[in-house]
This record gives C-alpha cells, structure tokens and sequence, in this order.
C-alpha cells in the first residue's frame, strides 16, 4: 500500500513534504507530549536518525498535541534532529486513524508502507526493520 502523501510546515517553519523524500526510507512516528512511551521512545529516535541519516533514513516526528507549545518545550529538552510537525485527527485519518499513541510507520524508498507499529515496541525492533529497509531498497 502506498503511503498518502502530505505536506505540512514544521515547528521550525520549513516544508515537509513526504512526496520530496521519495528515495529514502522514512519512520513517521505519532507520538503526544502527554505520552510516556512515546517520551521514552524519543532519544533511541534520535540515535537512530544519527546513525542511518547518511544510508537515507529520515524520521519525522508527527504530535498530535493540540499546540505547539509542548512541542517546543521538548523539542529544546531533546534537540530533536529530525523535523517535527503538527498532526490533528483529519491528518490521522490518512494513516487509518491513530486511536493510541505512538504509532510509527516505515514507508520505503518508493512510497510503501513497510510496517505499522502499535503502542510499545521492543527498542531494536523499529531499527532492525529500518536497517532491512535501507539495504532492500
């Protein structure tokens, strides 16, 4: 399934278009503020950009808090190095629907959907599946 295409301004006022990263692998990941998992889960994202960056990996942070503001707040805890963008429900609505936090989709080189991982996942298993995703593709 092709994943559906977007094109939002992130927190730092720069476009981010999913159909302009076609070539890389890319992670998008639904996360809150008021969501722990989704906290805990911010740093390994981090490593993980760092480290697959130059192989073509790009992440891209969605929140589906209600403003910004949180936003920022850990956007300066965490010095994010990847972009961040506003989600809402109708922007949930083009994954399926994001009833539960964090949600991260792989989508591959060409546009499709690789994985949908649900709530908690093992810390290796987003990493494991975006390393097979760079080499395959």
């Amino acid at each position: 399934m092709q994943a559906p295409q977007f094109s939002r301004v992130d927190l730092a006022g720069n476009k981010v278009d999913l159909s302009a990263l076609r070539g890389n692998v890319v992670l998008i990941d639904f996360w809150a503020s008021w969501c722990a998992p989704c906290i805990i889960e911010i740093p390994r994202l981090i490593n993980l950009q760092k480290r697959y960056r130059s192989e073509g990996l790009r992440i891209i942070g969605v929140s589906m808090d209600d403003s910004a503001a949180p936003v920022k707040s850990l956007e300066r805890r965490f010095a994010f190095n990847y972009p961040l963008i506003l989600g809402d429900a109708k922007f949930g609505t083009l994954y399926g629907g994001i009833l539960g936090l964090p949600v991260r989709i792989l989508v591959s080189r060409d546009g499709k959907i690789l994985h949908i991982w649900n709530g908690e996942v093992p810390a290796d298993a987003i990493e494991t599946a975006a390393k097979t995703a760079l080499v395959r593709n």
